[in-house]
């Protein structure tokens, strides 16, 4: 999903998701709630204190 997809589904300005994605922003209650709707899932995994592993580092880590 694209960013300005992410942002229109969400009701926010596209910057703000990247914001998100660099981890410069937090997000009120409000918005992680709107987040977990959209990908349909439960707002605890948009709110977490462990980072989420990134993408590359899991597909290196499975290609061993």
């Amino acid at each position: 999903m694209s960013r300005r997809a992410l942002a229109e589904a969400a009701g926010v300005n596209p910057q703000t998701i990247g914001y998100l994605e660099r981890g410069d922003y937090s997000p009120s209650l409000e918005l992680g709630m709107k987040i977990a709707e959209v990908f349909e899932v439960p707002v605890e995994l948009v709110f977490s204190f462990t980072p989420f592993e990134s993408v590359a580092s899991a597909l290196r880590r499975a290609a061993e």
